[in-house]
């Protein structure tokens, strides 16, 4: 039984990567019934952000169906995370109580964990206003998040203690929740494009058939650092074609007004909002590199779909992000319009020796292999539990 809030046809990247594993899973016969919000085409329905009853409908689920494994992926927020601003030890998810008293062996995919400093850059300061109940307001959700960074790990460690088996996308994460497991995010190319060249894939778009393509992709959140965009400038015989949305939650306004950018005249704004698995995969093959000038990361999809499409990066010198600048796939640099640039002149200037490290290192992501690794993790979780069942059985009898 996999759950997740998030599921297509809603918005979000949690809810991407477990329609991907769940359709990669049922391609090697494995009975899979998914639990999501009313608004995603899940097998089972009722779970909520909003919904303070989680732990019940889940446990209610789980009894119904007889599953042998329940597979997680557990991002706080898709539950319900109430953060207690003066008790943190009170701070809780919507799942804790069905992580108590679930009989069933559980599987957890863990998509959110972080150092202190993003921890608090997680506080959106964008609309600042020097009236005095706004800088109270402010004050408050400062003292909120500092006073909750522990609860933070707290509750990772709880539900890990829990769990048969954790898994995390990068050894970053697994410094961060000890005793985890690396099982890579996925990333396929789309069936309909796995034969799609760069030339027919940019045509099918309208994107420029000459010259380099960087590609920002994804949610108009303050996190995913788009401010920077207006003050960049490419370098010569590069591009940047952006496209962003709103996620299903999301209340930000997506409106990035590029027309008075220094760049005008090398940004193409696609304007497509949210995109089809077809239309990601045709943006991704149409692409050079992808640009990830976030703020604030535990990990990133849209890194591991870049790859997964053959294409490198350029990023943030966030800690997730360096871990994969040691097998050569891409470039970090310091969140500066200035230094973007100098990586992205580094980054043709070697591009052969990144292409050729991306094309070895994206074997790993392919989602047949992924969907293997949890296919083998669940059957040892079992083989485990029945080996426990035949020694206590033995037990009794003897």
């Amino acid at each position: 039984m996999m759950v997740s809030t998030e599921y297509p046809p809603m918005h979000g990247g949690v809810g991407r990567f477990t329609y991907n594993l769940v359709k990669s899973l049922r391609l090697i016969n494995l009975e899979v019934r998914v639990v999501s919000d009313l608004h995603g085409t899940g097998d089972y329905h009722g779970i909520s952000p909003f919904n303070k009853q989680n732990s019940e409908i889940l446990q209610s689920i789980t009894q119904e169906y007889k599953p042998d494994i329940v597979h997680i992926q557990h991002e706080h927020g898709l539950y319900g995370f109430n953060l207690n601003p003066l008790l943190p030890f009170l701070t809780n998810t919507g799942l804790d109580k069905f992580y108590d008293k679930c009989t069933v062996p559980i599987v957890t995919t863990f998509h959110t964990s972080m150092c202190f400093k993003q921890w608090m850059q997680l506080i959106d300061t964008k609309n600042g206003n020097s009236k005095d109940w706004m800088r109270l307001n402010l004050l408050y959700k400062y003292w909120k998040q500092l006073i909750n960074y522990s609860s933070l790990h707290r509750i990772n460690k709880q539900i890990m203690s829990k769990s048969a088996y954790g898994i995390v996308f990068s050894n970053h994460m697994k410094s961060l929740i000890p005793g985890t497991n690396i099982v890579y995010h996925g990333s396929t190319p789309w069936p309909t494009t796995i034969d799609t060249t760069q030339k027919e894939a940019r045509k099918k778009l309208g994107l420029p058939q000459t010259g380099r393509l960087a590609l920002a992709q994804g949610f108009f959140t303050s996190t995913k650092g788009w401010d920077i965009i207006k003050n960049m400038r490419m370098p010569l015989n590069w591009k940047l074609v952006v496209n962003y949305s709103k996620n299903f939650y999301n209340t930000e306004g997506a409106d990035l007004d590029l027309k008075n950018s220094k760049i005008n005249d090398q940004i193409i704004n696609l304007g497509k909002q949210y995109l089809t698995e077809e239309e990601l995969s045709l943006l991704f093959i149409s692409s050079d590199a992808t640009f990830l000038p976030y703020k604030v990361s535990s990990g990133s999809g849209i890194m591991f779909d870049g790859l997964g499409h053959g294409k490198p990066f350029i990023s943030s010198n966030l800690d997730f992000f360096k871990e994969f600048t040691q097998f050569g796939l891409g470039i970090v640099s310091s969140r500066t319009p200035y230094s973007f640039q100098k990586a992205f002149v580094k980054l043709e200037k070697n591009y052969k020796k990144f292409e050729t490290n991306v094309k070895e290192f994206k074997r790993n992501l392919d989602w047949n292999t992924i969907a293997r690794q949890h296919y083998l993790i669940y059957e040892n979780i079992l083989e485990k539990q029945n080996a426990s069942k035949k020694i206590s059985q033995e037990r009794i009898t003897n």
